[in-house]
């Protein structure tokens, strides 16, 4: 099961960041996760949100340019050594890790990805027993 992800590109200029949150703030829309990866001209907020679909309507509305991105989520125990231990089977594999972040709640961690292929992914996530998690597994930590 994938967790749909919202891909934002911004110019690099200050304020455009604050526009996107205060938007998504006004309709309360929670976020649980952010991302922002830049070059010298533009930026690409990643976010996971409690109303992807909502998210990316207003946005639009407001003329930004989004996506919708299907990513993995997959909780991990939030202590030293769990993240290579989970990124292991994946590397096994040689399925490559496009982009990842993560963060931890409590003695939980968890992990968004996007890999190289999705398909194989999630054979091994299957064949290692990695816990997959959803937006309503998210937004109940």
């Amino acid at each position: 099961m994938s967790i749909k992800q919202l891909s934002i590109f911004l110019e690099n200029k200050s304020g455009r960041l604050n526009e996107v949150l205060d938007i998504l703030g006004q309709k309360r829309i929670n976020i649980a996760a952010l991302s922002v990866a830049d070059t010298s001209e533009y930026g690409i907020l990643r976010l996971i949100v409690s109303d992807p679909v909502e998210a990316v309507n207003l946005l639009k509305d407001k003329n930004f340019s989004v996506n919708l991105t299907d990513v993995i989520g997959l909780e991990t125990p939030a202590e030293a050594g769990s993240l290579a231990r989970i990124l292991k089977p994946f590397a096994d594999a040689q399925i490559s890790i496009e982009y990842m972040y993560a963060f931890s709640m409590k003695d939980k961690g968890i992990v968004v990805m996007r890999t190289s292929n999705r398909t194989l992914a999630f054979k091994v996530i299957e064949e290692n027993n990695l816990k997959v998690i959803t937006l309503d597994d998210i937004f109940k930590f």
